[in-house]
């Protein structure tokens, strides 16, 4: 059951006893939205935020919590490749570089002095169903419902195995399109090459 509290241990489970080399996916299919920024560190004052089974009682998890758990203790040369196919969630892990489907670095979404205190040597990637003033389509395939994004990330990957970064965002929102506005977004803990072959 995806309460906040088996959310947050399954988070903490995942990168416990996390070492360099070592390949770590997280995965998040479900509500999203954003809150007021309380510590200062987004240009747009707002926190995005995941929505547990029970937040009503529980409460919600910020974005700030979800990087300082997943990313920031992170060894150099581990790898996590998180997905995030929620509304509002271009931005979801924090991580200060946001690209373009060309490659490009977009411009920063938190402060300069949240940016060095966010960037880490671990290899941290996400992709993210669409951007931070947008929301995530759900869609049914095979008779079942499934988010969008989550639907065309393995359509394109099915569809064409080996990619770069960039070929696989541009492949992913070629698909959405089709039917959908919101645009995937691709972002990292520290600048990449979006050229190179994705991996997990």
């Amino acid at each position: 059951m995806p309460t906040k509290r088996n959310i947050l241990d399954a988070m903490h489970w995942l990168v416990k006893d996390a070492c360099p080399h070592d390949a770590l996916f997280f995965h998040y299919s479900g509500h999203g939205g954003q809150v007021p920024d309380k510590n200062g560190d987004e240009v747009d004052g707002l926190d995005e935020v995941i929505y547990p089974v029970d937040y009503k009682k529980a409460g919600i998890i910020i974005d700030d919590d979800m990087h300082r758990i997943m990313v920031k203790l992170l060894p150099p040369r581990c790898r996590l490749t998180a997905i995030f196919d929620s509304c509002h969630s271009g931005t979801a892990l924090d991580l200060p570089y946001i690209y373009h489907s060309n490659g490009r670095l977009k411009g920063s979404h938190i402060t300069a002095q949240a940016r060095a205190q966010k960037a880490t040597d671990a290899d941290v990637i996400s992709f993210a169903g669409c951007r931070d003033d947008q929301t995530s389509a759900d869609t049914t395939q095979g008779g079942m419902a499934v988010g969008a994004m989550s639907y065309a990330f393995i359509k394109s990957l099915t569809t064409k195995r080996e990619q770069s970064y960039q070929e696989l965002l541009k492949s992913v929102r070629d698909i959405l399109k089709q039917n959908y506005q919101q645009k995937p977004q691709l972002s990292s803990s520290h600048h990449i090459d979006t050229n190179r072959r994705f991996i997990l």
